[in-house]
């Protein structure tokens, strides 16, 4: 059975101030994640499930899922703030969605195969896909996940500070943990995570970062299910709090319920954090383009 691969793509793009997943970026008017649907195709991958929300949804299945027709199947699902278990209910006043958890929780009535998550305004390269649908495609029965490793210098924006998971990785290349930075800065030789600024955290600049690139097996839906009530009932109430694939990971590593490989990749990872980023990868994407890595007509028929 191919995987499927399940994209993220219901964010607010508040910071960048627009819908960024369907902005273009391509030499022929293509977004950021029509290359990771491209590349996911040539890795190996059977199916695209579009994770979004219904406001949207219209213009999202005009503009770019119209696009795969003959190329691969596509299906939807949506992330709703009130799909939450009973009894809970969302707090009166909260308008942040719960975070890549319960996005990725929502495609647990169309994904039934091993599947890989990523975000929709990230660029993850051919690497990346070729990796997790070989590891994907070889997957038994248990818990076993997969992680794109990326170094951190290569991740980072000069147009202000990102959030990172930054890895703890075995000597035989199995995750040990994530540390979740929502602040961290380029400073000299290291990075900084900043969200103490009285005291910033240094970390080195080729630290292996999950770039919420992963490989899982179908599994993981029973596993959310479970743990969601409990995340609630600690953290529901708070009007920002995130619900993280990485707090998930952690967790199922530390019991032991879970192992997950780290696929280290020394491919650059760029993305739109901010709309002052699209100059960078608009070039970006050039090169690649340029230099034979991808057709300057992405999706033609």
């Amino acid at each position: 059975m191919k995987p499927t691969l399940v994209v993220l793509a219901a964010g607010m793009g508040s910071r960048y101030g627009g819908l960024k997943q369907v902005d273009p970026v391509g030499p022929s008017g293509e977004a950021i994640l029509d290359y990771s649907v491209f590349d996911a195709v040539r890795g190996g991958f059977g199916k695209v499930v579009f994770v979004i929300r219904h406001d949207f949804e219209s213009e999202f299945k005009e503009k770019i899922g119209s696009k795969y027709e003959g190329l691969v199947p596509v299906d939807y699902c949506y992330q709703d703030m009130n799909d939450l278990p009973a009894p809970f209910t969302v707090p009166e006043g909260r308008t942040k969605p719960w975070g890549t958890a319960h996005a990725t929780r929502a495609a647990r009535t169309v994904v039934k195969e091993p599947f890989a998550v990523i975000n929709a305004d990230d660029f993850y390269g051919r690497d990346a896909m070729a990796k997790l649908g070989a590891f994907l495609s070889a997957q038994g029965d248990g818990l076993h996940f997969a992680m794109v490793g990326y170094r951190l210098d290569l991740t980072l924006s000069e147009n202000g500070s990102v959030a990172r998971g930054i890895c703890d990785v075995a000597p035989d290349g199995t995750l040990k943990g994530v540390t979740e930075m929502t602040k961290l800065v380029k400073a000299g030789d290291m990075a900084e995570n900043r969200e103490d600024e009285a005291n910033p955290v240094k970390v080195p600049l080729d630290s292996r970062v999950s770039m919420n690139c992963w490989g899982f097996s179908a599994g993981l839906f029973d596993e959310l299910e479970r743990r969601f009530p409990e995340w609630l009932a600690k953290r529901g109430t708070e009007m920002k709090s995130e619900w993280y694939i990485p707090f998930v990971v952690d967790e199922l590593i530390k019991e032991g319920k879970a192992d997950c490989k780290v696929l280290p990749t020394d491919s650059s990872w760029f993305g739109v954090t901010y709309r002052e980023d699209k100059p960078f990868v608009m070039a970006e994407i050039k090169k690649l383009v340029d230099a034979g890595e991808y057709p300057a007509n992405l999706l033609a028929k």
